[in-house]
């Protein structure tokens, strides 16, 4: 791109979508959640005043969009921010910022946390030259607002036709009884967790029980799949709990949604037992898929899904925003 067709503080033109009839000024540009915008603007997930672009001329140059779990709902999430991969990375900085502090500006209240930002991204995306200085561009700018880099996880999915191990008789598993008995689980689950989303919520001062009720009633109390499939891992005879898994459908995939062993019974193999269970019972829907996810640096959890057969396909990464937004920054 040549300095002449640079945009410029007076060409560059910043807003958001005017409807849903716009899709197809947003889909200029390209990311693998392209596919879920238009079912996500038909049933409230995104709205057109969540959906910002920033057009030089008639051209597309950025883009970003927010998202949330249900109609009605606040944003919960940044997860679309794209430049046009021919801007240089001195145009990239100038229109992200731009872009990001204008749309943040209007939709996030001056004063509250700014919505996480997530990204799906190539497992090798710092050996391929042209996506690492892409991706550097994406997050210098979040860096320059205040965010920092919390996580990178893997993605892995489960496909039809992998082996499913048999039930070994160390556990027997029955179905959660309600709120409470799942998370009289996760509270201590939750104490010595190694998941960074988890330790965050530790650190903003939320005690272990605090921070296991947020993921409860933010994520788990969500999912709209039958609460019959979730399961407790207990040992035979004493009916002791070892450990829990969250079998769940999302509003796109069928998943593991939470899976994990109670401190006092770590290091005896289990896990993969409870995972195979939770493999097992949405395996035996005719699912297409399952997906989970594990941080990257969680070693013992990434190396259970992989003796369970799962693939990771690629990798996510999540930025944050300590401090609250203020108007215009």
């Amino acid at each position: 791109m040549t300095s002449s067709s640079a945009p410029s503080a007076t060409t560059l033109v910043v807003r958001p979508l005017t409807g849903p009839d716009e899709l197809d000024l947003f889909l200029r540009l390209s990311y693998s959640l392209d596919h879920e915008l238009a079912d996500d603007l038909a049933t409230g997930r995104r709205v057109p005043a969540w959906m910002w672009v920033a057009l030089d001329g008639d051209r597309l140059v950025g883009r970003l969009a927010w998202w949330t779990n249900a109609a009605g709902a606040e944003p919960l999430a940044l997860d679309f921010f794209d430049l046009a991969p021919e801007l240089t990375p001195d145009e990239r900085a100038e229109v992200g910022l731009r872009l990001l502090a204008t749309a943040t500006a209007a939709v996030i209240p001056a004063g509250t946390r700014r919505p996480e930002f997530g990204r799906f991204i190539p497992a090798d995306w710092r050996e391929v030259p042209e996506t690492r200085s892409s991706l550097e561009s994406l997050f210098s700018v979040l860096e320059r607002t205040g965010a920092r880099p919390l996580v990178e996880r893997l993605r892995l999915e489960w496909r039809p036709g992998t082996p499913v191990a048999e039930p070994e008789g160390r556990l027997e598993f029955r179905p959660v009884r309600d709120r409470e008995d799942l998370l009289a689980l996760m509270t201590p689950v939750m104490e010595g967790t190694l998941d960074a989303h988890g330790q965050a919520d530790l650190a903003s001062g939320l005690s272990a029980r605090e921070a296991a009720e947020q993921h409860f009633d933010e994520e788990l109390a969500q999912y709209s799949s039958p609460r019959e499939w979730w399961r407790v891992a207990q040992l035979p005879g004493s009916g002791e709990p070892v450990g829990f898994v969250v079998p769940a459908r999302n509003n796109y995939h069928h998943t593991i949604a939470y899976i994990g062993v109670l401190p006092a019974h770590r290091g005896h193999g289990y896990i993969d037992e409870i995972l195979a269970e939770g493999t097992r019972i949405l395996a035996g829907t005719g699912v297409p898929r399952i997906r989970a996810a594990t941080d990257l640096g969680n070693v013992p959890m990434a190396a259970a899904f992989a003796r369970a057969g799962y693939v990771a396909f690629e990798h996510a990464i999540n930025y944050v925003w300590d401090a609250p937004g203020e108007s215009g920054s």
